[in-house]
């Protein structure tokens, strides 16, 4: 959904000689559809494990940035948490550790608002910042692996590669990412087919979120590659998170999905 934006937006707008996608299973249309904009950049698919090390070896030698995107998302419990430790936390120091040995002197890496709370007495963040303070008490799995693999991310911010270089890191902290082929809204719109077209609210009016465009977020991902590339940008983003949101209206969950699945007739 995210990494689709990405590659399409790097072969857009980027001269670069090489992408490389790496994921458990790529289709063949997704590579088909890049035809009319991939232009002279090299488009390589390599499928596969994040936790398979050498698959990581040959999807980084050579590679001067990674946008590391590939995490599971369970906020329902219907996942292992062994599953999303192995993948989510394992996943991301192999990674690290390979684009250690392989030289990758960049590392972007896509976290999640859900890593920042809530907080044990749900006291809100209004108008707040990477600064602001706020004591988080995290709930679910998913969000306990998202935060500790963001930890070993930003920690590794420094480290010295085989070449004598160091590795810089930062981590995006994506607000809810809607936008088209958003599988959540989807789901909602299956289950209000189910409700004889009626959606369920499940979250409070005044429980609102900042929603973020998924053409937003892949800029972000561009912007901050970029940034990376700058040495007195580098050196000021290493090591550090970003909040990732854009100007689409505070709303709760449940008035967000209403909002965009009522002109198809949702009640």
């Amino acid at each position: 959904f995210l990494g689709e934006k990405l590659v399409r937006l790097l072969l857009e707008e980027e001269k670069l000689s090489e992408i490389r996608l790496l994921d458990r299973k790529i289709k063949s249309e997704l590579i088909q559809s890049l035809d009319d904009c991939k232009g002279e950049t090299k488009v390589s698919v390599l499928e596969g494990d994040i936790r398979d090390r050498e698959l990581l070896r040959r999807a980084c030698k050579g590679a001067a940035l990674v946008f590391h995107t590939a995490s599971l998302i369970d906020v329902t419990g219907a996942v292992e948490y062994s599953e999303l430790y192995g993948v989510n936390v394992k996943g991301t120091q192999l990674l690290l550790e390979t684009c250690i040995q392989e030289n990758v002197a960049s590392f972007i890496y896509t976290s999640s608002i859900e890593v920042a709370g809530p907080n044990p007495h749900g006291d809100p963040i209004i108008n707040g910042n990477e600064d602001t303070p706020y004591s988080s008490c995290l709930k679910f799995s998913y969000s306990k692996t998202k935060y500790e693999a963001e930890q070993i991310c930003l920690q590794a911010s420094g480290e010295l590669l085989r070449n004598g270089g160091h590795l810089a890191t930062c981590a995006l902290r994506p607000m809810f990412i809607y936008g088209p082929g958003c599988r959540f809204t989807l789901d909602h719109l299956r289950n209000g087919i189910r409700n004889g077209n009626v959606l369920m609210r499940t979250s409070r009016r005044n429980a609102k979120v900042n929603p973020v465009y998924v053409g937003n977020a892949a800029l972000a991902h561009l912007q901050a590659g970029r940034a990376l590339k700058d040495s007195q940008k580098r050196a000021v983003m290493g090591g550090n998170f970003y909040y990732i949101s854009d100007d689409t209206p505070p709303v709760s969950y449940s008035d967000f999905n209403y909002a965009v699945l009522s002109p198809l007739g949702f009640g």
